[in-house]
């Protein structure tokens, strides 16, 4: 299978407190969250170095910011990679805790 072949699937796991990246039908990474109020802190983010390389943290990170700011919520990034991916774009700042969103 080549690779522009293979689906890239971000999916909301709240059972798990997660954020998926899907890389075809294998689980490749997450982002996991903990919501209160109406936050929502990323704690912590990984993508298996099986599928290293293929830019899926960037996109786990996108959709996962996306549907955040679509619920209505802040975003806590209390995670390395969630916080530097978010410093590289502040078009969502407004709707991060400690950027936009002061307290």
């Amino acid at each position: 299978m080549s690779e522009q072949a293979v689906a890239t699937t971000v999916v909301r796991n709240d059972s798990q407190h997660r954020y998926e990246v899907w890389y075809g039908t294998a689980l490749a990474g997450f982002a996991e969250i903990r919501e209160n109020d109406n936050d929502t802190t990323f704690i912590h983010t990984e993508v298996d170095s099986e599928f290293g390389g293929k830019g899926l943290g960037s996109v786990l990170a996108r959709e996962a910011v996306e549907d955040v700011i679509k619920r209505g919520r802040a975003i806590v990034p209390r995670c390395p990679f969630i916080k530097s991916w978010l410093d590289k774009h502040p078009e969502f700042d407004e709707h991060v805790v400690g950027k936009g969103i002061k307290r």
